[in-house]
């Protein structure tokens, strides 16, 4: 039996866990070493390291797990019609204004959130200017309310009031409806937060020309297939959230030949195509009702540790999973956004966080499919390996590769798909999102993007929830 001895005779070459201050010391002696970031799994926090073992080692959990994903990669989601949001939204009501991100008030919300409020209802005439407006705000008679309780999203400020157009996107596969605004372009818009009387008459022409125009196409077209423009826009280079060149082109190749076959007037079709034709984010307010239909099917699903939403609202930043209560927030604080500002910005004038368009990460696309999008480094900053890396670590907090949407320059693998819980909170990763950067006083708009991550704390308080299910059930067993 040999001793440990020899060991000594020979050059060692060394791995390091954890901490580098063994490795550096071993360096300065001429020993080969090679450094591993290495952290225990949940922060070593002993609570949650007992609350992943036990849910990570549920058999219910991996069978809900799996459904979900059964659930999401089946989606269909179809562009079916245009109609005003008073129509077609559950629970909407002339007195409601739906917002980005978890709940908060009147009083809690950020600047930007505050000029869309203000915005809504000087369209909807039930203010004349923006003192009228905030008064009525505050009076108690608005009823606010998050778009992700309705069936709705919207990126930024996220505000939908009763008389907006709303695309609706049908789930094909399972029935389900989501709802989404018209995407306004750049500039002074109102999900931004600016409400000058530029934005009011963008709104009031989506509203007059687009809608009656958007209806017509879509009656004679039968639906549009979203899932399949998603599909062939990450083949020329769109990641579907921040980059939509590719998506706009496509679903303008959808939808002229209907709009030429339709009683539209030629000058309003004119305007009409002119209007999507020059704003390349067109798409985005499709692509995320679309990941919305197809990711609320799995909600509801007892045990499972899949995020089914993730949404901001300049204050919080917060997670819904499939196997939480319909609308149960799990909730953390806003982060702020590292990337690029506008020339004339500056960090300080950036605010927190902020809307809904993060449901296309948490479908796989966005920030997790930057491989596939390497023009996107010139808009959020960073490089085209920095992309790249972003993607591949995001194959680590997922639970399946998506069959349908796949990333070329990374040998068309499937994009990650099914954020999981448990995964983010053993490995320590967390989800990449990539977004806008609003100013955080209200009406000057958008002054930049960047790349963020959700808080750590949301998905702590999800993986406790899910622990404490488990528990419950297998209490419920033995007594039974």
């Amino acid at each position: 039996m040999k001793s440990g001895s020899h060991l000594f005779k020979q050059r060692l070459s060394v791995i390091n866990l954890g901490t580098s201050t063994f490795a550096e010391d071993l360096q300065r002696q001429g020993v080969t070493t090679t450094q591993v970031d290495w952290q225990p799994p949940a922060g070593g926090d002993l609570v949650l390291m007992e609350a992943l073992d036990n849910v990570m080692n549920e058999e219910r959990v991996r069978q809900a797990n799996e459904k979900a994903l059964e659930v999401i990669l089946a989606a269909n989601p179809v562009l079916i019609d245009m109609d005003l949001a008073k129509n077609v939204i559950p629970g909407m009501t002339p007195q409601t204004i739906l917002h980005s991100g978890p709940p908060l008030q009147w009083t809690d919300m950020c600047g930007p959130m505050k000029g869309a409020v203000i915005g809504a209802l000087m369209f909807e005439g039930m203010a004349t200017d923006a003192d009228e407006a905030k008064e009525l705000a505050a009076s108690g008679k608005i009823r606010f309310s998050p778009c992700h309780n309705h069936g709705a999203v919207g990126p930024m400020a996220g505000v939908i009031s009763a008389s907006m157009p709303v695309s609706v996107v049908e789930n094909r596969g399972f029935g389900n409806r989501s709802f989404c605004t018209v995407n306004e372009g750049l500039g002074k818009v109102l999900r931004f937060g600016s409400y000058d009387r530029e934005v009011i008459d963008r709104l009031k022409w989506i509203a007059e020309e687009l809608f009656p125009a958007m209806r017509a196409i879509l009656t004679l077209s039968g639906g549009i297939d979203l899932k399949n423009i998603i599909a062939q826009a990450l083949h020329m280079g769109d990641e579907c959230h921040n980059r939509n060149k590719a998506g706009t082109s496509l679903f303008v190749r959808a939808v002229a030949p209907y709009l030429l076959q339709s009683d539209v007037p030629r000058q309003v079709a004119a305007r009409v195509l002119e209007f999507i034709r020059d704003n390349d984010h067109y798409f985005l307010n499709l692509s995320m009702p679309a990941c919305k239909a197809s990711l609320d099917a799995a909600n509801g699903i007892p045990f499972s540790s899949i995020v089914t939403a993730m949404a901001r609202n300049g204050v919080e930043f917060g997670i819904r999973i499939s196997g939480a209560s319909e609308n149960q927030w799990f909730t953390g604080p806003a982060q702020m956004l590292e990337g690029l500002l506008f020339p004339g910005f500056q960090d300080a004038n950036a605010n927190p966080d902020l809307g809904d368009s993060a449901i296309t990460e948490t479908m796989g696309l966005g920030g997790f499919a930057m491989a596939g999008s390497p023009a996107i480094v010139q808009f959020v900053g960073g490089s085209i390996d920095d992309a790249v890396a972003y993607t591949t670590k995001m194959y680590d907090v997922t639970w399946k590769e998506h069959p349908g949407f796949s990333i070329p320059t990374l040998n068309f693998r499937g994009n990650p798909v099914g954020i999981d819980v448990c995964k983010v909170v053993q490995t320590g990763e967390l989800p990449i999102i990539n977004s806008g950067i609003a100013h955080k006083e209200a009406g000057i708009g958008q002054i930049g993007a960047g790349l963020v991550h959700p808080p750590m704390t949301c998905f702590n308080q999800a993986l406790t929830y899910l622990a404490e299910q488990v528990t419950k059930a297998e209490r419920g067993a033995v007594l039974e």
